[in-house]
């Protein structure tokens, strides 16, 4: 209990720092407030163009293709993170040694970082954004069950984190990590549903889906706003898809552990 206190107060710590040194640099954020409405607007007259004619794609029509978009934008404030390009940094900068000689694991030192960048997003990129779509497009942003969208948001940023921070682990092998990175952006943007909803893709392509971390990112909170899961060909309670979510969570924090050990080894077999 004394542990857990003392790293509750240490998150709150780091979480605070980072939201003042966001804050005296918030033109950056200001800037990305712009990104989430945009994306949402291509995609508005994109879909309006293909649904000129009315009907449904793939079970889907215009207003809940529409809103889908707005939906996913928004959840891109709420789990974004620079995980991946932070750890990079201080590997090629030598400056993880500072962190490898603390007493605190630097996995939960960024997370913390996270926390606090994110909090501050709420009010500075979330709250913006959400009042724009519902002004302007009408879009409606009550969530068919608060709870379990609150829990698969919160399991979607620590999905989005772990995945992240494993990008940022391997600059241990490849000093220099963009190649990578860009890689990782591609797919996330593709499997995670940001671009079309996953279940536009072949049956079998959409049950791969399953057994890779992106689809929890953004397309099943997505559809947990919504209130239906269902990919390919399997059709989940709120509970299951959200359980199953808790479980890449799980696997995905695992698998980062692993490979911070590896990576640890490594950085202490070169002089560390």
């Amino acid at each position: 209990m004394h542990d857990l206190k003392r790293k509750l107060k240490i998150c709150k710590s780091v979480a605070w720092v980072t939201i003042k040194e966001y804050f005296a640099y918030r033109t950056h954020m200001l800037v990305s407030l712009f990104v989430g409405p945009v994306y949402f607007a291509v995609q508005y007259f994109i879909w309006g163009a293909v649904y000129r004619d009315g009907g449904a794609i793939a079970g889907i029509g215009y207003e809940q293709m529409i809103r889908y978009f707005g939906i996913t934008a928004l959840i891109g404030y709420l789990t974004w993170g620079s995980a991946d390009w932070n750890l990079s940094m201080l590997v090629r900068t030598g400056r993880f040694l500072t962190f490898a000689l603390r007493p605190l694991h630097h996995r939960f030192f960024a997370l913390s970082q996270k926390i606090g960048h994110r909090s501050l997003a709420i009010f500075m990129e979330f709250l913006p954004s959400a009042l724009l779509l519902i002004v302007i497009f009408k879009i409606s942003l009550v969530p068919a069950h608060l709870g379990w969208f609150v829990i698969s948001v919160i399991l979607a940023s620590l999905i989005h984190f772990f995945i992240a921070y494993c990008i940022g682990i391997l600059s241990f092998w490849f000093v220099e990590s963009n190649g990578l990175r860009m890689a990782y952006w591609l797919f996330d943007s593709i499997f995670a549903g940001f671009l079309i909803p996953l279940v536009f893709f072949p049956k079998w392509l959409q049950f791969i889906q399953f057994f890779l971390p992106f689809q929890y990112t953004a397309y099943v909170p997505a559809m947990v706003f919504i209130g239906e899961y269902q990919l390919g060909g399997y059709e989940l309670s709120l509970p299951a898809i959200v359980g199953v979510q808790a479980l890449a969570a799980l696997v995905m924090l695992a698998i980062s552990e692993l490979m911070y050990r590896r990576a640890m080894k490594r950085f202490t077999a070169v002089g560390a």
